[in-house]
């Protein structure tokens, strides 16, 4: 699909104008509500079926097919990436009414961090013809990777531990025993050192980072349209501090997402080596969108239905 700068531009004017006005009306610290976050996850979801019914009417079947496939994809990693944000707040005992804060800028961070990585996927692509081979190997690890940690009990049986990287900042500019509001910098004994509130950001977005590596290759494989691959992560990822307060609690209750994951993973996986071997004049299937995009859609089904039920028998028991 060829898109104009033109679009471009008005496109990212859009998600700045819709940053803005999230940030202005979650300026205020204050305990999220399930009344306010179910509203504003609607309003999200909303807005990105809207746009995919846009490229649908102007773009055609393809790209609409597209964008839905990779935004429910993404939609579903990054409600697996909410174990981790639990962990985060729980680890650093971030105050309730400065969660909305710590999640604001983390989405933020997310947005320019999968930015660069949707640009060098693109001209990876570009240039290199075998990059198919490699993230369809990688997905298809990361796939079986997730079955072995859903074996061993999930993540909702871990702690977070802090990378070398975020403790060696720490050491350098030093951190205050307490939390100072949403303030992230203070003078104490003469020093300006970091807040804990800067520490829970910096956390959640160098996370995101890990995140960014299964999650891009897995929407290149179902749109190779730096422009779909962008919007689609641009829509699942605003909508995503309003479903942690959503669904917070019923993330325990989802014992089977690991595993569904796993397997959308591994048949994406699948589907960019065939894709790779078809670009490399090999005579093999290919999996198209609207195949693609009702087997991620029926894959989750299944696994939120099996979930809530062994949830239900265990509380039985």
């Amino acid at each position: 699909m060829n898109v104009s700068l033109s679009v471009w531009l008005l496109t990212v004017a859009a998600l700045c104008v819709l940053v803005a006005a999230d940030f202005f009306i979650g300026r205020r610290p204050h305990d999220v509500s399930l009344r306010e976050a179910g509203i504003w996850t609607a309003v999200w979801v909303v807005l990105a079926c809207l746009f995919g019914a846009g490229l649908l009417v102007f773009r055609g079947g393809g790209p609409g097919g597209e964008f839905f496939a990779g935004y429910i994809t993404e939609k579903s990693l990054s409600v697996d990436n909410l174990f981790v944000f639990v962990l985060i707040m729980a680890k650093f005992a971030v105050p309730s009414q400065y969660q909305q804060r710590v999640l604001m800028v983390g989405v933020l961070v997310a947005l320019v961090l999968r930015a660069a990585f949707i640009a060098a996927g693109a001209a990876m692509i570009s240039a290199f013809s075998w990059v198919f081979y490699l993230f369809g190997a990688f997905l298809i690890w990361t796939a079986w990777k997730l079955i072995q940690d859903a074996r061993k009990g999930g993540l909702e049986q871990e702690e977070y531990e802090e990378n070398k990287l975020l403790k060696s900042i720490e050491r350098r500019f030093g951190v205050a025993d307490r939390y100072h509001g949403t303030r992230l910098w203070v003078e104490e004994n003469g020093r300006r050192v970091m807040t804990p509130m800067l520490v829970v950001m910096l956390a959640i977005g160098f996370t995101d980072v890990l995140f960014a590596l299964d999650s891009i290759p897995a929407i290149y494989g179902l749109t190779q349209d730096p422009y779909i691959v962008f919007t689609a992560n641009a829509f699942a990822l605003m909508g995503l501090r309003q479903l942690y307060f959503l669904i917070g609690g019923l993330l325990k209750k989802l014992v089977h997402l690991s595993y569904g994951l796993s397997v959308i993973l591994g048949f994406i996986g699948v589907k960019l080596v065939l894709h790779a071997l078809h670009e490399s004049g090999v005579h093999v299937p290919e999996i198209g969108i609207p195949f693609s995009l009702g087997f991620i859609v029926l894959v989750l089904a299944v696994t939120t239905a099996t979930s809530l039920w062994v949830t239900r028998r265990r509380g039985r028991a």
